[in-house]
């Protein structure tokens, strides 16, 4: 194409006028560190393009890449948007720091993976989904003269109700203490009100949306919906168990950083809370491994990992005071059934949890519960022995809700083996100082911090729905409020 012309002209010339004229200019972007920082522009198709196949041209960075993830996720909101569910023409460049952008997912690093991927993938869902609807209602009334002019008519008046509903709001006085900094980068003495992107609608809209392309799924594979009772009981468990206080806490709050070993620090509005990092992130594993039920993706093992022996190193871990012969017999005993029972089990657990166990008892296989994180292989010999010891296999709904609760308590992000070396830990670094153990603690440690601020905090506003329990179990604390310091300033 010629150097000079526009995009949309390269578009025309590349894949011709019937496609240019049925796309429309799109533009979104994001600038929080919490969730994601990126810049999107481009062009989608509209309700008139009609294609049998996908097409999507990606820049990432001004590099021609695809991200799977990205892809299928503008096709569901096409399919859940507009009635013929034609597949989409897409081209978008999108712009964001270099070292965001993973591209050693593939050989030929075509295909990558991004940081807080989920996030950015959400912003241009709503994006894509807005436009969508502006486009299927132009759709209606593309031949109606009259129709279209009232329609812009009614949406020119409609503009300044708008503009001075959102003035009005911004004049009006919030008061001191219900006022927070939340953000370092602003001058000190500043104050503004917190975290509201917009109207409480747009929190309705998404779970809307989410429900709509749940349900275009289920109709589209209604074999699938028929045969999988016990898992949408599960998910009806769920969302009927869900906290609501706790849940507009999660979805609106920010990370302010670790406490300790177990505990991060959050903020809401104008509240501080504790909250117990292994007690959620085993909560939102298990949600997520019944969401994904039968649909993971795959973690393949380096090597293949022997069940008998993890098996018996999780008993002698269980039982570190017996020195006695005949109770190594029975851990062996214990082992060799539940290693039998595992390879029985082994094709339901490929098919429905991706554990993949092989013919000679090795785990060789582990699903992805959520993208981009991979449970602590430290761990595994625990997870084994759960696995065999503590599902019931019996009743299906409680095989799936205790399969489930397995993986949720592997992959939760525990402490690390390792004590921590720039904790009470530094201790057991003292006396005998192993140099490269200490680097591998500093590592692991120093990984898992990352892992919670970009994985879990974008994870669990995305995806976490709060059981009630959790508001009393201590698993969330309120530690501070800026009412209550005020009333005790006044005191003073």
């Amino acid at each position: 194409t010629v150097a000079a012309c526009s995009r949309l002209d390269a578009i025309r010339t590349v894949y011709g006028v019937s496609v240019a004229r049925d796309l429309m200019e799109i533009t979104t972007s994001d600038d929080n560190p919490a969730r994601s920082i990126f810049k999107m522009d481009g062009f989608i198709s509209n309700a008139n393009y009609v294609a049998k196949k996908t097409t999507m041209i990606l820049f990432i960075n001004d590099r021609l890449v695809e991200c799977t993830a990205l892809k299928r996720a503008i096709e569901v909101v096409y399919s859940a948007t507009l009635p013929k569910a034609s597949k989409p023409f897409i081209y978008m460049s999108i712009s964001l720091p270099s070292e965001h952008v993973d591209v050693n997912i593939h050989p030929t690093k075509r295909e990558v993976s991004l940081l807080n991927q989920e996030s950015l993938i959400e912003t241009v869902q709503t994006a894509v989904e807005s436009k969508l609807m502006t486009s299927n209602t132009s759709r209606t009334f593309q031949t109606q003269v009259v129709n279209s002019s009232q329609t812009s008519h009614i949406s020119a008046k409609k503009d300044p109700e708008n503009s001075a509903f959102s003035s009005g709001t911004k004049s009006q006085k919030v008061p001191v203490h219900k006022m927070v900094r939340t953000d370092a980068r602003v001058p000190f003495g500043r104050l503004h009100a917190y975290w509201q992107d917009g109207p409480a609608s747009q929190h309705e809209k998404k779970s809307d949306l989410a429900s709509v392309r749940n349900a275009v799924r289920l109709r589209r594979n209604p074999k699938e919906s028929a045969d999988l009772t016990s898992i949408h009981e599960l998910l009806s468990e769920i969302d009927s168990n869900v906290h609501s206080g706790l849940l507009d806490i999660v979805k609106n709050c920010t990370y302010v950083g670790l406490a300790d070993e177990v505990f991060a620090l959050l903020q809401h509005n104008t509240h501080l809370y504790l909250m117990n990092v292994v007690s959620v992130s085993k909560e939102l594993m298990y949600q997520q491994a019944i969401r994904r039920f039968s649909h993971f993706n795959a973690i393949q093992l380096s090597e293949p990992a022997p069940l008998q022996e993890l098996l018996i190193m999780a008993l002698k871990e269980e039982d570190l005071e017996s020195v006695d012969d005949e109770n190594d017999d029975l851990k062996q005993k214990i082992a060799e059934m539940n290693t039998e029972l595992l390879k029985q089990k082994a094709e339901m657990l490929d098919e429905l949890f991706c554990i993949h166990i092989d013919q000679e008892g090795n785990l060789t296989r582990l699903p992805v519960i959520l993208d981009q994180h991979t449970p602590d292989m430290d761990y595994v010999p625990e997870f084994l022995l759960s696995l065999g010891n503590d599902v019931d296999w019996g009743n299906e709904k409680e095989c799936f809700q205790t399969i489930s609760a397995v993986l949720g308590n592997f992959y939760a992000i525990h402490p690390p083996v390792l004590p921590n070396p720039s904790g009470s830990g530094i201790q057991f670094y003292k006396k005998d100082v192993d140099h490269e153990l200490l680097a591998e603690a500093e590592t692991v440690w120093a990984q898992r911090e990352w892992t919670i601020q970009h994985v879990l905090f974008p994870s669990m506003r995305l995806f976490l729905k709060p059981p009630k329990s959790m508001a009393t179990n201590g698993t969330f604390v309120e530690v501070a409020s800026l009412e209550k310091l005020y009333k005790i300033f006044e005191r003073c």
